[in-house]
């Protein structure tokens, strides 16, 4: 499994390289964030955990179409009025989080898990177990 080559839209690296850059109609990027992953390799599947801040698991959609694994989410923000104030600063993201993984051959996708927990989504994808060829006997004559 691996993630979707580095040349991706969705390339939170590109991103940020791209971030001071003067907004334009063909922006690659959109209002689409990759939300921050780790992928595991364990014995009999792959682990990945996802941080999606402020998502409610309603807003979570996970899909495979064609060996590819697509995250999406929106974190919406809450609508409330400043009375006698303004924000002064506005860290935290609001919009689109999506991130796709290509799964490659060796992952079961029809028995992938999700769950969803402390604003953590953690996906399990069982491996396929190669098939080991066994030993045939030949005869001599």
């Amino acid at each position: 499994m691996s993630l979707i080559q580095r040349n991706n839209p969705f390339d939170l690296d590109r991103f940020f390289d791209n971030f001071l850059a003067p907004a334009s109609s063909n922006n690659e990027m959109g209002s689409f964030f990759a939300p921050r992953v780790d992928v595991r390799d364990r014995e009999d599947h792959y682990e990945i955990t996802a941080e999606l801040p402020g998502v409610d698991k309603k807003n979570i959609h996970v899909h495979v179409k064609d060996g590819v694994l697509t995250l999406e989410a929106e974190a919406s923000q809450s609508e409330k009025e400043e009375k006698g104030g303004r924000v002064i600063r506005q860290e935290r993201r609001y919009g689109r989080y999506l991130r796709s993984f290509d799964l490659g051959g060796d992952v079961h996708d029809e028995d992938i898990n999700a769950s969803f927990k402390d604003g953590v989504l953690t996906l399990t994808a069982p491996k396929v177990k190669p098939d080991v060829p066994e030993p045939r006997r030949i005869e001599i004559q």
